[in-house]
């Protein structure tokens, strides 16, 4: 299934630091994606950069999914329904970025089209997942490849965490296996990916948010990626 945006908290234009010296993004990245599992903070990361980047952020649009609440109700009865609203939303987001110049202006999106296959083959099987397949396998060719994905790799403790500190009341019967399985297959997924230049940010006691030197760190290794291969970083 697909959830919400991953952001514990709204960014406050305060908490960006003040007088940071932002270097410009490589020339090759006008499309960067902010990934994580639910809890991981894409979003709040993705508003906090394009702030400093004065880029666009597109924010996946949960609210708009009909049947997310029902899905975690019961994930069995409404699994289906849910996925498929969210690979027709996530699908229209994404076809419009594929129309849009990007060459003349940055875009941050807090999702990649890809995590919708990523959902749904952990809640869906048999006949729904074959026809879910064939679906995304015709919409996919027609959504544009990211200059730069990050992924913010979370443990399982710290994304619990975060899921309770933002409180939303659907969100409050997710369980930690649930969670621990979407983990496992982000990281079998990020492992295998090469559609273009990867950035793995280890979150295990980095805060963004509140800490300064954290969140400029990662402004300094997303502005010197490279265009091509993969790169893991640390906290700090």
């Amino acid at each position: 299934m697909a959830p919400s945006p991953n952001a514990a908290s709204s960014p406050d234009p305060a908490r960006l630091p003040a007088g940071l010296d932002v270097p410009d993004l490589p020339e090759h990245v006008n499309y960067l994606v902010i990934e994580g599992v639910i809890g991981a903070g894409k979003t709040t990361l993705a508003e906090m950069l394009g702030r400093v980047l004065e880029a666009n952020v597109v924010r996946e649009q949960f609210e708009e999914n009909p049947f997310l609440e029902r899905f975690y109700d019961d994930r069995d009865r409404w699994a289906f329904q849910t996925q498929l609203a969210f690979l027709a939303s996530r699908f229209r987001q994404q076809k419009d970025l594929g129309t849009r110049d990007l060459f003349h202006q940055v875009v941050i999106s807090d999702y990649s089209f890809d995590k919708d296959r990523i959902f749904a083959h952990e809640t869906l099987s048999g006949d729904e997942l074959q026809l879910y397949e064939a679906l995304y396998q015709i919409m996919e060719p027609n959504t544009p490849d990211p200059d730069l994905v990050v992924y913010l790799q979370s443990p399982v403790d710290r994304l619990m965490a975060n899921i309770r500190k933002r409180d939303r009341e659907y969100e409050r019967g997710i369980d930690r296996d649930y969670i621990a399985s979407l983990q496992e297959a982000y990281e079998t997924y990020f492992r295998h990916y090469r559609k273009s230049p990867l950035l793995v940010v280890r979150t295990d006691g980095l805060d963004f948010v509140e800490n300064d030197d954290h969140f400029e760190a990662i402004v300094r290794h997303i502005t010197t990626a490279e265009a091509t291969g993969r790169e893991v970083v640390g906290p700090v």
